[in-house]
């Protein structure tokens, strides 16, 4: 449940996380004066947005680049100063990650694009084994055809070598 008692749930969950840790550290840093307030507010802003999908300065990536991006405010406000906000964006994308409802439509099309690749290499690899084993069987019958045929060679090259009446062409050519 958030604030207003409706139920948190999917990739708006994160979102008001970040808005009511936001609005308590904004709180806490009161006294520190109005630009943290104003630093933390951007940063919760911006987390926010890049959770729900709707970037305004950024390219929408959950990253600490693109929340600095989207915040207005220079990468090391994040990574120096307001650690604990880094913090709470990291798990908030772990927590999101972890949710397959979350997970945006590119990348369940990419993975279904995946699935559909690795079927088609798996029948591909199926075909080209069963293409395997077939050469090896015309290959083992071409080894004993030709064996044969090596003994019935041999066979009549030794009659051919009994007969002496088959007269020898090649002494008649040089002369």
């Amino acid at each position: 449940m958030n604030a207003s008692g409706e139920s948190v749930t999917g990739r708006h969950a994160g979102a008001d996380l970040a808005q009511l840790v936001g609005k308590a550290l904004a709180h806490a840093h009161s006294d520190n004066g109005a630009e943290d307030v104003a630093e933390v507010n951007a940063i919760t802003d911006a987390m926010v947005r890049l959770q729900i999908g709707a970037p305004l300065h950024s390219d929408g990536k959950l990253t600490i680049v693109s929340l600095a991006a989207e915040a207005g405010l220079r990468r090391n406000k994040l990574t120096h100063k307001h650690t604990g906000l880094k913090d709470l964006f990291y798990a908030l994308v772990k927590a999101r990650d972890s949710h397959p409802e979350s997970v945006p439509e590119a990348a369940r099309a990419r993975a279904a694009k995946q699935q559909q690749d690795l079927a088609r290499v798996r029948a591909e690899r199926d075909d080209l084994r069963a293409q395997n084993q077939l050469m090896a069987r015309i290959i083992q019958v071409l080894e004993v055809e030709n064996h044969r045929l090596k003994m019935t060679n041999e066979q009549l090259k030794t009659q051919l070598a009994d007969r002496t009446s088959v007269p020898d062409l090649t002494r008649r050519r040089q002369r």
